[in-house]
């Protein structure tokens, strides 16, 4: 009779066992700026205990808000294994040894690859909404992106623009902002000189290309020398025949549904 008893036991908790391994985490943590906003946006009420300390910056977050709500950290794994998660939402660019040492520990660590393209942005949501057991919650939301992003996406303009940062900086092909611009009818001058992923473009070949629009973001608090070129007479004799920009980092730094605004802006900022 107790050998009937423990199979019957057995089992149930059998019958059980695929329910209780596919269930939500109840404690998750993020630690990477686009994995926090992207699951800020889809975790349930109380299942998303800590983000990272830049998702409650405004010059790089959307909602440095919402984040001042939830424990904020600094991404290391000791500070991240004490507040006892059961999922950690890491990047593919998060710290090697943060990683390694949670999982070492015995956290279940998952590493999101950084959308790159437009289109990687619907698939990122619904990957991390299956993780969080918000599926139908994830469908809804890519969805609506996915709408979105084809009713604002504009037909080829023949204008060039030309993303320039401290230092020369630029965003080239195989980039997320290549994206925006080309969404937006632009042309990129990066990728059109060749440079693909990020990369410096010299002020002297941005004054002979004469782009139709110059993006720049505001300067950061302090002093930098590699801001210097952005106050160069050159290239203020430049923006007086060109339509200028100011971009908001935060809108366009992560794949999220809030870089439609980046594009709906670069639209309005072009004059007809």
């Amino acid at each position: 009779m107790r050998h009937i008893r423990f199979l019957r036991a057995l089992a149930l908790v059998l019958a059980l066992w695929p329910a209780a391994s596919e269930a939500a985490p109840q404690r998750v943590v993020s630690v990477n700026l686009c994995t926090d906003q992207l699951a800020m946006l889809l975790a349930a009420p109380g299942q998303l205990v800590s983000v990272s300390w830049l998702a409650a910056d405004p010059r790089s977050s959307v909602m440095p808000e919402a984040a001042r709500g939830y424990q904020l950290n600094r991404g290391g794994a000791e500070e991240v294994f004490a507040l006892r998660p059961d999922l950690v939402l890491a990047s593919s660019w998060t710290r090697r040894e943060t990683v390694s040492l949670l999982r070492r520990l015995g956290v279940e660590v998952v590493e999101l690859a950084p959308a790159q393209r437009l289109e990687e942005i619907a698939p990122a949501i619904r990957e991390l909404a299956a993780l969080l057991g918000r599926t139908s919650e994830g469908e809804v939301m890519a969805n609506a992106f996915t709408r979105n992003l084809a009713a604002l996406r504009g037909p080829e303009t023949g204008r060039s623009a030309a993303v320039w940062e401290a230092g020369g900086y630029t965003s080239g092909s195989g980039t997320l902002s290549d994206e925006v611009l080309r969404a937006a009818g632009l042309r990129n001058l990066a990728a059109r000189a060749g440079i693909a992923g990020g990369g410096y473009l010299p002020l002297e070949r941005l004054v002979m290309e004469r782009p139709d629009l110059i993006l720049s973001s505001a300067p950061w608090p302090g002093a930098s020398r590699a801001e210097d070129l952005l106050v160069h007479p050159a290239l203020a004799a430049l923006r007086r025949d060109t339509a200028g920009f100011k971009m908001r980092d935060a809108d366009w730094v992560c794949g999220l549904p809030q870089i439609l605004h980046a594009i709906g802006d670069l639209k309005e900022a072009m004059p007809q």
